[in-house]
């Protein structure tokens, strides 16, 4: 089921990059996995990494520095591609922060894009896939994202928490409805309805919930983030996690920016932290 694009040894493991025939999207996809050493007969616990916009399965293996820590914690790393590829929709590639590369990591209700902005679905058929195909233990499954993927992350979590035991994220967009991103995406995606909305925005979810993630949520957000005032909103999730009764670690950091500098200095942290909540 799955075509092997490329293998690299990395850290006594493997980072491959992998193509497959996706049914949820009706289109091929890329996602990349790095395997650690995992002794014969043997399964590890695993991370799905979910990108931010413009990203591709590419981004995160190449730029966050996590493979070195991977292989310490033995957790096996899943970073799929952002959005469909190749579905010719007219305008899919106009805009950087929607379309290609900008996929939200939701199902769509409004034509064109209902057809294979499918990205929900995905990321459930995509854990399917690797439980059968690499030696992940199903029962030891953690997601975290950066931005439109830390977004993805939480609604995701959120949304199927006997599927993905534990979340965190890297400056997510944790109240899609209410900044120009979300607005965008979701307006195009989703329709004018607003009520619609609410099942792909993380604080709308957690207001709704009790303490989804006994064991805590971890955020991570730098405070020289030139979009923390206008389009991630992580004080409306931590006041949803307030309400919720939700533990939450959001740890804010003078000097950091939006960038992959950010997400590597912390990325050790993230992965014992997932570690830790997986067992």
């Amino acid at each position: 089921m799955l075509e092997l694009l490329s293998e690299h040894a990395c850290f006594g493991g493997v980072q491959r990059f992998y193509r497959h025939a996706s049914a949820a999207i009706g289109l091929p996809m890329r996602f990349s996995a790095f395997i650690p050493a995992v002794p014969a007969g043997q399964t590890l616990p695993a991370l799905f990494y979910l990108a931010g916009l413009t990203c591709t399965e590419e981004t995160f293996p190449s730029k966050a520095g996590a493979q070195r820590a991977a292989a310490r914690e033995g957790l096996i790393l899943i970073a799929p591609d952002t959005s469909p590829r190749g579905a010719s929709i007219a305008g899919e590639t106009d805009a950087w922060d929607f379309g290609a590369g900008a996929g939200f990591y939701l199902d769509a209700t409004e034509e064109p894009w209902s057809k294979y902005y499918r990205m929900f679905s995905y990321l459930l058929e995509l854990h399917a896939l690797v439980l059968t195909e690499l030696p992940v233990n199903g029962a030891k499954v953690g997601i975290f994202g950066h931005s439109m993927g830390g977004h993805g992350a939480l609604v995701t979590a959120l949304k199927r928490p006997d599927l993905f035991r534990s979340v965190s994220a890297f400056a997510p967009i944790a109240a899609p409805s209410r900044c120009p991103w979300g607005e965008k995406a979701f307006s195009g995606y989703l329709g004018g309805d607003r009520d619609a909305w609410k099942q792909y925005d993380a604080s709308e979810l957690m207001l709704a919930m009790q303490a989804p993630f006994p064991g805590g949520i971890l955020i991570d957000q730098g405070l020289a983030d030139k979009f923390l005032e206008q389009q991630l909103y992580p004080e409306a999730f931590e006041a949803a996690c307030a309400k919720a009764g939700q533990p939450l670690d959001l740890r804010r950091h003078p000097g950091y920016d939006h960038g992959y500098y950010f997400i590597s200095t912390f990325i050790d942290d993230h992965l014992r932290f997932h570690r830790a909540q997986l067992g």
